[in-house]
């Protein structure tokens, strides 16, 4: 991945054509590495491994014939414009009574309209109204490409051309084709500003997300009085007051106060969630029925609603992999249309010697020729699919992830904390030659720098036990990956973790393995406690973690897809087995260190599977990235939402299944809208060319391709996750 990136607005494109010019021409730009042009969101990302300035990528865009602006700026444009809707209303009131004499001649009454009133009617049209084509073909032309606009308007301008012809050629008493030329240009129109509002409507949920963002926070000071500040001046460590029925403005620990925060709008989840002293609450929700006081811990950029915003907006702009073949048959196809126009035109002028007919069936070919649906029909659908996951707690990184996620066909669980509630209790204390308040003490003393779940059990328990003497202190503490803790505690050298590391220590467990084997077998996690210095046996701690609620639903929701579930643990094979013939899954592998995780990942591909890794914790992300798409709980570590390509805001292992639904659902749309958008060109074009399409119908095919496509889309906002 580069090393920088932009995003850049661009304005004037209207079709698939358009975004490959584009993307060539930010390609000549010094020092970028990679370009993606969106015509649904009218945006391109640039990558690039060294800092290059807009205005040389504003050159290169400009050379293709477009405008460019940078994102964070309001859209410049010193032309006066016609509002869209405005312009569609007026342009049909001029062009209806044109069509009027048509319409008389389907029910045997013969109407005819002065030459003189025809040309006024339709002139407004063609040269006001239809300006927006002749500028942005033009600039087509200059630089030496096509586009839908140069369709349009070499289209209409024939039929206008021709009607004006005949008009000085032959005056009155003979058909026109004013009325072709001005109601397609009605249509398409009409069309444009239906495709405008339908993308407005594709991108509500980046939309919804920013309008979470606070704008103010009220920072209590010591010293000072509570005041309301810009959100911009907030500093980590700053107290925020956050009063009933307020949003939350920034991310951060409640450091005083109760109450119930409403995270839906952010994690998906629908019932507001219970917030004490030392909880965590996320910038955006909105507080409830209490005062909080919250410890600023982020600000800007660094807030999760913020990297939220921009892992909707990457999924958002990229690209799928399908749209390669998009972008091979956007490339050649404006000028193929042009030629197939050019060869239309001397084949009827030949066969027929009707220069009229000629010419109008060379422009219904321009005119039912429209790329834009082509354009449209990949990013229209990944805004929406990813809008709509986002929405239920589902965040898709990039478009890879997303096509990725249908053809898995194995998911592989990390069980702690991601099957597991991930907040284990301490079961059992079982001391050896030592007594059972010195055991606790020492477990606690070796743990209490940890952020680990069993070490905070066995803090929990210390604090909770009320006789174990006053707190000892532990000294060069180390971490032994996937394996425990070693630490110097009261000149003891200590150990505590794994059967296997007692094993590599040479810790001689047999006087505890029976009643171990016992509890294994009874779903709890066995950790040891040893001194390393004598090789001596301390004791033996069971923690228990319960399965999730709906864990078992989700296992059974992924087999009725036909996907198969494997579980990876560090803990030991007892309680692993006992925790996944609760839950239904098949394969177990347990005792493994997180290298052995990665191996197991590499093996299951080897074998030509589809995997999906799902956890949650540090010694997840190798996993996770080695899969062929990496699934996090947000619940867990930033090192696991980084190494993923989905992310799950609520600790909810049926969002897995749900995140696989949505891909599928999503690539449906995608493989539907590309359907029809070659087919509707397949058939349309030689219909055109046949003779067997009016220009009027030509129109308002080409005007509504477009707007079916993204309508298609559109329907991908009633998904819903499943409900259990």
């Amino acid at each position: 991945m580069s090393q920088f990136q932009q995003t850049v607005r661009i304005e004037g494109m209207s079709c698939a054509s358009c975004v490959r010019r584009v993307e060539k021409a930010l390609a000549t730009v010094p020092g970028v590495a990679h370009a993606a042009v969106n015509l649904a969101t009218e945006t391109a990302r640039v990558d690039s491994d060294s800092p290059v300035a807009f205005t040389a990528l504003q050159q290169a865009i400009g050379k293709a014939g477009y405008a460019a602006s940078e994102l964070a700026a309001p859209a410049a444009d010193s032309a006066p414009r016609i509002p869209e809707g405005l312009a569609v209303v007026l342009s049909a009131l001029l062009s209806v009574p044109l069509v009027v004499p048509m319409v008389a001649e389907w029910f045997g009454a013969h109407l005819m309209m002065p030459v003189w009133l025809q040309w006024l009617l339709a002139t407004p049209v063609q040269f006001v109204f239809g300006a927006r084509f002749y500028r942005a073909g033009w600039k087509a032309v200059k630089a030496r490409a096509g586009n839908m606009d140069l369709l349009v308007a070499l289209g209409t301008s024939a039929a206008y051309g021709l009607s004006v012809y005949l008009a000085l050629a032959r005056g009155q008493g003979m058909h026109l084709y004013f009325e072709a030329s001005a109601v397609v240009l009605t249509l398409v129109l009409l069309g444009k500003w239906l495709e405008a509002r339908a993308k407005r409507q594709t991108a509500s949920a980046i939309r919804a997300l920013q309008d979470l963002r606070p704008v103010t926070a009220r920072v209590r000071r010591e010293g000072e009085s509570d005041a309301d500040l810009p959100i911009e001046q907030v500093r980590v460590g700053d107290i925020v007051v956050i009063r009933a029925g307020e949003r939350v403005a920034v991310d951060g620990e409640v450091v005083d106060g109760a109450s119930h925060v409403d995270e839906s709008l952010i994690t998906g989840e629908s019932l507001p969630v219970a917030k004490h002293v030392g909880d965590r609450v996320t910038g955006g929700a909105i507080n409830g029925e209490g005062l909080l006081l919250v410890r600023t811990g982020a600000t800007g950029a660094e807030t999760m609603l913020s990297r939220i915003i921009r892992l909707v907006e990457d999924a958002q702009s990229a690209k799928a992999p399908v749209q390669k073949l998009v972008d091979k048959v956007a490339a050649v196809f404006v000028p193929v249309v042009l030629v197939l126009a050019l060869l239309t035109l001397a084949g009827w002028w030949l066969a027929s010697g009707n220069v009229e007919q000629a010419v109008i069936n060379a422009v219904v070919v321009m005119v039912i020729a429209c790329p834009c649906a082509l354009g449209l029909a990949t990013p229209a659908a990944i805004m929406a699919g990813t809008g709509v996951a986002a929405r239920h707690g589902i965040l898709i990184k990039d478009a890879e992830a997303l096509e990725m996620a249908r053809q898995v066909d194995t998911v592989v669980f990390d069980k702690t904390g991601t099957l597991t509630q991930g907040k284990p209790v301490l079961a059992q204390l079982l001391p050896h030659g030592v007594p059972a308040g010195r055991a606790l003490q020492l477990s606690a003393a070796i743990q209490r720098g940890s952020e680990h779940s069993l070490a905070r059990a066995v803090l929990d328990a210390e604090a909770a036990s009320g006789e174990a003497p006053p707190a000892l202190t532990a000294n060069a503490v180390s971490t032994l990956a996937g394996r425990g803790l070693a630490a110097t505690v009261d000149g003891l050298e200590l150990i505590l973790g794994s059967g296997r590391l007692m094993a590599e220590r040479g810790i001689d467990l047999s006087p505890l393995r029976p009643r171990a084997l016992e509890l294994e077998a009874a779903g709890h996690t066995i950790s040891w406690l040893a001194d390393a210095g004598s090789k001596r046996l301390l004791g033996l701690l069971a923690f228990a973690d319960q399965p999730k609620s709906h864990a078992r639903a989700a296992v059974d929701r992924l087999h009725a897809r036909g996907i198969a579930t494997v579980m990876l643990t560090g803990d030991n094979q007892g309680s692993a087995q006992a925790v996944a013939q609760a839950l239904g899954i098949g394969s177990v592998e347990a005792n493994l260190l997180p290298a052995d995780k990665t191996t197991v990942i590499a093996r299951l591909k080897a074998e030509g599977k589809r995997v999906a890794m799902v956890g949650d914790g540090i010694n997840d992300a190798p996993a996770l990235a080695a899969a062929h798409v990496g699934i996090a709980m947000a619940t867990g570590t930033d090192v696991a939402m980084n190494a993923a390509g989905i992310t799950l805001m609520r600790g909810e292992p049926l969002l897995v299944a749900d995140a696989i639904d949505i891909s599928h659902r999503t690539f449906s749309k995608i493989r539907q809208n590309l359907f029809w958008a070659f087919i509707y060109n397949v058939a349309g074009i030689p219909l055109a060319a046949l003779g067997m399409l009016n220009p009027l119908l030509a129109g308002a095919a080409m005007a509504f391709s477009s707007v079916s496509v993204i309508g298609n889309a559109l329907l991908l906002r009633r998904w819903q996750p499943s409900k259990e």
